[in-house]
């Protein structure tokens, strides 16, 4: 399950409520689009905003409509019994993996974060993916750390930060990694602007957030990498520089990938839980601009 197209999608709010209705119609689109994975409640899925009860509801709406799909769900919080309620939650509504990441107010010490997922993997049945994103969670992950998580029963895949640009720095990190992890582990590469640069150094999935709202595009890098055509994986990556552009320049993924679904009316206006306030409107229309010229509509 852990090899592929992962795709994120959002969790659209309407007056700070969950919108069910855009949510499932996200996962619909996931499911028909063929994705290998749906991860729902990542970081774009808003899942540090949700209450326990929001995102067992969520979970359970997500595997309703993955058609089959393996659906894995982001139990993350700063409370390590508040990690274990979202686990067993998932579990309950039919999940096939669970997504951790080290949530903090407090810095953490790699000790911490050990315990963390030794505590979820003794008390859980199901395999979890080891999400290091420190660009939301403000802890870095040492390939020491790496290593003595992946041993513990259960652990089935890292979701890494973005690889380098250039191919033998890129591939160079992955080795680094897989030389401390178990071979059942798989490496999934974030950071969509290096997806393909990932998939090209031998990472094993991608773990998207532009899949969550735009599965084909995704899935188009994802089969051209599989089946060997790195060079079109690559042309295609390089044709969307611009999309890539507005994530760097609106300070990251989440108000890009929340103004395309609503340009693209899979979710109402203001979608992002507050206090993130969306783009402005100017923002926006550059955003349509980009969507449109590069005919991203599916």
């Amino acid at each position: 399950m852990f090899t592929g197209l992962s795709a994120f999608p959002l969790t659209p709010l309407h007056h700070d409520t969950v919108h069910e209705e855009s949510f499932t119609r996200l996962v619909d689109r996931l499911a028909a689009a063929d994705v290998d994975s749906i991860t729902a409640l990542g970081s774009t899925g808003s899942y540090a905003y949700l209450t326990c009860e929001e995102r067992h509801r969520v979970a359970q709406l997500a595997v309703a409509h993955a058609a089959g799909t393996p659906v894995f769900v982001g139990i993350g919080a700063l409370r390590t019994s508040h990690v274990l309620t979202n686990a067993a939650n998932a579990e309950k509504a039919g999940a096939s993996g669970l997504l951790l990441a080290p949530m903090t107010y407090q810095p953490l010490t790699p000790d911490d974060v050990f315990e963390l997922f030794r505590t979820v993997t003794t008390h859980s049945s199901l395999p979890v993916i080891v999400y290091d994103n420190p660009g939301t969670t403000h802890f870095m992950f040492a390939p020491e750390l790496y290593g003595r998580i992946a041993e513990l029963p259960g652990i089935a895949s890292i979701k890494i930060p973005a690889v380098p640009a250039d191919p033998e720095q890129a591939q160079a990190r992955v080795r680094s990694i897989r030389a401390v992890i178990p071979d059942h582990v798989s490496i999934g590469v974030s950071g969509d602007a290096s997806a393909a640069a990932g998939l090209a150094a031998a990472c094993d999935t991608w773990y998207s957030v532009i899949g969550g709202t735009l599965p084909v595009l995704a899935r188009t890098i994802t089969r051209a990498a599989q089946e060997g055509r790195m060079s079109d994986a690559a042309t295609e990556a390089h044709r969307l520089a611009p999309l890539w552009d507005l994530f760097t320049e609106f300070g990251g993924s989440i108000r890009v990938v929340a103004a395309i679904a609503e340009h693209l009316g899979l979710a109402p206006s203001a979608s992002l839980p507050l206090p993130i306030q969306g783009l402005t409107e100017s923002q926006r229309h550059r955003v349509a601009e980009v969507i449109d010229e590069l005919g991203l509509d599916q």
